[in-house]
């Protein structure tokens, strides 16, 4: 049992653990996108599933997310990959299966490109193409004034905008997993859109496996979650 995360900065994070099987060595980390926590349906949908099956779950907000403690201000990719350390830290004794969504699959692939604690990476409608993702969505709106996507708290910080400009892109990390590495992406999401997934795909140099989801959009919908899960839940399994 996973009860409390604290990261560098000496935050708590707020977690969820579900059970497996009694004596369950993989566990799977469940990340969430921008603006997103722990407890969206579909991540509880997954963690269930996984639970289900007998593999452990651990859902995961961020550091100034929801129930994390921290400022959303300070939230960045790069924060969050540190938040990660400090999660597969306290997953000492677990093989770890790192799965992220959004956003949160780049902070999948920077961590697991150098940190062989991830032994399986799933990246859920994973985000590959930072740069081009921040200036697409939010290149004209004002840093410190604008909400993201108009939600309330959300506030667009300079600090998160700068990150992505800085990192560009995670393709560069991709070539270095070699760890199996299962994504899921729907072909009708207009957020991050499925080339990410597919030039992610293309880079990889280890045991990799891409599912489309035709007419899926960013978050599962209309009604893709349960096979999102089957999907995810199916892979898990055989490794």
């Amino acid at each position: 049992m996973i009860r409390q995360i604290r990261n560098a900065q000496g935050e708590q994070l707020d977690c969820a653990f579900q059970a497996g099987a009694p004596g369950a060595t993989q566990l799977v980390v469940i990340g969430h996108g921008v603006t997103g926590h722990k407890d969206r349906p579909f991540l509880v949908a997954l963690a269930a599933g996984l639970a289900g099956a007998g593999i452990p779950a651990l859902r995961v907000s961020w550091s100034g997310n929801a129930g994390s403690e921290g400022r959303f201000a300070d939230c960045t990719i790069s924060k969050e990959v540190a938040d990660l350390g400090a999660v597969l830290d306290a997953c000492a004794g677990y093989e770890v299966t790192y799965a992220g969504h959004s956003m949160g699959g780049a902070v999948g692939v920077l961590r697991a490109s150098r940190d062989r604690r991830i032994r399986r990476l799933v990246s859920l409608a994973g985000l590959v193409h930072t740069r081009a993702f921040a200036e697409h969505h939010f290149g004209a709106l004002t840093p410190g004034n604008d909400l993201m996507w108009g939600k309330p708290g959300c506030v667009l910080s300079a600090a998160y905008m700068d990150d992505l400009r800085r990192i560009g892109s995670v393709i560069r990390q991709a070539e270095e997993i070699a760890v199996p590495w299962l994504l899921v992406h729907g072909n009708a999401d207009t957020l991050v859109t499925a080339q990410d997934s597919r030039d992610a795909l293309a880079q990889a140099r280890g045991p990799k496996k891409l599912v489309e989801l035709d007419g899926c959009d960013h978050v599962w919908e209309p009604g893709f979650t349960p096979r999102m899960v089957e999907t995810v839940v199916a892979w898990c399994a055989k490794m």
